[in-house]
């Protein structure tokens, strides 16, 4: 697929290298030649110098014969213009923005057709407040990732020292939880991922991934860890963006205290933010202030700045103070491989979080929802088995007669729709059914080509 990319900031380049993985060819727009250059001597890509809302660069860009473009300049402004122009003037099928504006959404008129022409809208802040809301929800777990609408989920845990999982064989663990409809379907010690066996034991600090219905979800991580305390109390660190969108979702829910280092900036939260959400003035990396306001009785450290070594300071300051969990927002991918897993229980990246929303529109097939996992080396895909078995390569087949690539395992199916909706957990003989939609781990992103091609609804196909 031939794709264009506006911007070379952070979510331009995440972008860009995950794509660039999969074998398309990607063409990188910026006004930053060093930043270009840069990128083209680490990736198999190509940088063009310019503004992206100019019809000669996008031109120099390959437009003519682009399949998709990206818009993620820092300006919305830029990046509504840029897909304006890709379909009048170049007729670019599919167009993606990245818009930081809460009031352009999905289905606005202006972002229709006879608008900007925006096609599908991501934005970094909401992906990342709806990711950290899925793990206020469940705060055993390190990752939680819906599929078919939250009627099943993928959970990444961490085997402790004292869970009764450490130490046990995986055909051990499957006996743990005889009842509950869940499936493991990877796990990796350190960043090696080992082969899911009966015989394979789980260590501690393992990290488990789990496929289960959302029905008993709970119900496991409450075994795995002895526990199902909620989070009451939290602590934000940063009213920024990313900061007063949480805020703001989870007021009547939570016990909020947002800490916010610019005194205008409280004025603003303070006048914005629900009456009984405390607003205070004051550095998260201070040791006192942490201290008077008591983090170490607090479920939750919420390190969410805009820069990465005072979340950092202030995460592994508020756990050692005896915060009971701490995430820090971390937007170098690099600083996320070196503290994920000590003192710091989550390091998150918020171009990571956009990776698997954008991945669904690139991915051939009907593909229903893609999410990124190991940091970009891995994915979990649902995809919806379409055709008959005269036209599929899946529909009216047995999940083990199909010729799935080495390792990638489809964990679940959700067989159904609305309230006869069931996840199926398949065997070898499990058939397919049309319509089906299988969730699928894919251990290495060089497979995703094969997978999706086994989606892909042929006419002459016997």
């Amino acid at each position: 697929m031939r794709i264009i990319i506006v911007g070379a900031g952070r979510v331009g380049e995440s972008v860009a290298e995950s794509l660039v993985s999969e074998r398309n060819d990607i063409t990188v727009i910026d006004p930053d030649r060093q930043r270009l250059r840069e990128l083209e001597e680490r990736l198999d890509l190509r940088g063009v110098p310019g503004n992206g809302i100019h019809r000669e660069v996008l031109k120099d860009a390959g437009a003519v014969d682009a399949d998709m473009l990206i818009a993620c300049a820092p300006l919305d402004e830029t990046n509504l213009v840029a897909c304006k122009i890709a379909t009048d003037l170049f007729n670019i099928p599919t167009t993606i923005a990245r818009l930081r504006s809460a009031d352009l959404k999905a289905g606005d008129p202006l972002l229709g057709r006879e608008g900007f022409a925006v096609d599908h809208v991501i934005c970094p802040e909401d992906s990342v407040v709806r990711y950290i809301s899925k793990l206020i929800d469940y705060p055993e777990a390190l990752q939680v990732l819906e599929f078919s609408d939250g009627r099943a989920l993928l959970v990444a845990v961490r085997a402790e020292h004292d869970s009764p999982v450490a130490n046990q064989t995986i055909k051990d663990f499957r006996q743990l939880f005889p009842e509950a409809q869940m499936r493991l379907v990877a796990l990796y010690r350190q960043e090696r991922l080992l082969l899911c066996e009966g015989g394979t034991r789980i260590l501690p600090g393992d990290e488990i991934f789990l496929l289960a219905d959302r029905d008993h979800v709970r119900t496991v991580l409450r075994a795995m860890h002895r526990t199902d305390e909620p989070v009451r109390r939290l602590i934000i660190s940063g009213g920024g963006r990313v900061g007063v969108r949480l805020a703001r979702r989870l007021a009547g829910q939570v016990q909020v205290k947002l800490i916010e280092r610019d005194l205008q900036r409280c004025e603003y939260l303070a006048s914005q933010l629900p009456a009984d959400m405390l607003v205070l003035q004051g550095d998260g990396t201070d040791e006192e202030l942490l201290g008077a306001e008591n983090v170490d009785g607090v479920d939750m450290f919420l390190a969410l700045t805009s820069d990465d070594e005072d979340n950092i300071v202030s995460a592994v300051l508020a756990k050692r103070l005896g915060a009971q969990r701490v995430l820090a927002l971390i937007n170098r991918p690099a600083y996320v491989d070196l503290i994920q897993g000590g003192t710091i229980d989550i390091a998150l990246s918020p171009a990571h979080t956009v990776i698997g929303e954008l991945l669904t529109h690139v991915r051939r097939g009907d593909v229903q929802a893609v999410h990124s996992l190991r940091r970009g080396a891995a994915e979990a895909l649902e995809g919806v088995a379409r055709g008959t078995r005269r036209t599929s390569k899946l529909v009216g087949h047995r999940i083990g007669q199909i010729a799935w690539p080495d390792g990638v395992d489809v964990g679940a199916i959700v067989r159904g729709e609305g309230e006869a909706q069931q996840v199926v957990l398949p065997r070898n003989d499990t058939e397919i059914e049309p319509d089906d939609h299988l969730i699928v781990f894919i251990p290495h992103k060089r497979q995703v080509r094969e997978v999706e091609r086994l989606f892909q609804v042929s006419a002459t196909f016997l």
